[in-house]
């Protein structure tokens, strides 16, 4: 039976993650911080199936004692700070945990599982305003937020020990991927969040920023399935993957209030509060690469995706 260790096994791919292993056969182990309650949401129906371990992706004796207990066949590092607006009020610590923690596990893999196969979760973000329309794995990076930066450290970092030490490193560099379990904070969650809430009668009103802002969304369980494959190749290498399309703030809201019968134009008002010292204004990207070498393509159209998330909001404030 193979193993696996996932970071950030709480978070929305770690859960979808773990379920695609599981039902693969595999024996799966996850990191976890020790927080005073326990953040299990994602995985409560899979905790009996795993083994949780304790540790952080700032503590370098944590990784050791996880790796060396697991000795993993392959290593998923999906920890990260990832909220881009959190990481310009939390700079340093975006940098420790996003940057530097990908060396850190990198480390404990170098030092006591050499032959693991390593997946780090790289971001679209990293190419920021790169000016090539579509991003693929040759387009340069132009990082615009300090999470940014701190995700192409650990890009780099993960090329640095495949070729300095002959690790088995790739890094997927996916594009926004959302789906039910994504983090309120998010805008795509905050907008179905937000359209369940008004549509049930809890809310009046939608506060959002910059409605015009596009990105390449997709659905985080399709992705997972490609940062499988990646781990399955012959060879290491690097991989985007994206949908190729690109909607706005305000597609997915139109259409989000369009599941539920409302007009969008009269709840959602635009707050300054939420727009960023600096923005990428649109990112797509050209999974070409992935679709030729490693046979991934995206399931789940953009319309889908929106109508999935609001009916899971809706059905859980109903109940």
């Amino acid at each position: 039976m193979p193993k696996a260790l996932i970071t950030g096994i709480t978070g929305q791919d770690g859960s979808y993650l773990a379920e695609l292993l599981l039902d693969k056969g595999y024996e799966v182990y996850g990191l976890a911080r020790r927080l005073s309650t326990p953040n299990q949401t994602r995985i409560g129906a899979l905790v009996e199936d795993i083994v949780l371990l304790e540790g952080d992706i700032t503590d370098q004796s944590s990784l050791n004692i996880a790796v060396q207990t697991a000795m993993p066949d392959e290593l998923y590092n999906l920890a990260a700070q990832s909220f881009v607006a959190t990481s310009w009020n939390q700079a340093v610590l975006t940098g420790d945990v996003t940057g530097l923690g990908v060396v850190r596990v990198l480390e404990a893999v170098r030092h006591f599982c050499p032959d693991v196969r390593f997946y780090q979760a790289s971001s679209s973000e990293m190419f920021g305003t790169s000016p090539q329309p579509l991003k693929d794995e040759e387009t340069p990076f132009h990082p615009r937020s300090p999470y940014a930066v701190a995700k192409v450290y650990g890009h780099y970092a993960t090329i640095n020990y495949r070729e300095s030490y002959q690790l088995f490193c790739c890094s997927g560099i996916l594009f926004n991927h959302e789906s039910p379990r994504r983090g309120i904070e998010f805008v795509t969650k905050k907008i179905s969040d937000g359209v369940a809430r008004i549509y049930c009668g809890k809310a009046t009103e939608l506060r959002l920023g910059n409605l015009n802002v596009k990105r390449d969304w997709g659905f985080a369980g399709d992705y997972v399935s490609a940062m499988w494959l990646m781990l399955q190749q012959d060879e290491p290498d690097d991989y985007v993957i994206a949908t190729g399309e690109s909607h706005s703030v305000k597609e997915f809201a139109e259409l989000a209030f369009d599941c539920v019968g409302l007009d969008w134009q009269d709840y959602v008002k635009v707050d300054d509060r939420f727009l960023r010292p600096a923005e990428v204004f649109d990112l797509r990207g050209d999974a070409s690469k992935a679709h030729k070498e490693l046979g991934w393509a995206p399931k789940t159209s953009f319309k889908e995706l929106v109508r999935v998330m609001v009916e899971a909001d809706v059905e859980r404030y109903r109940a």
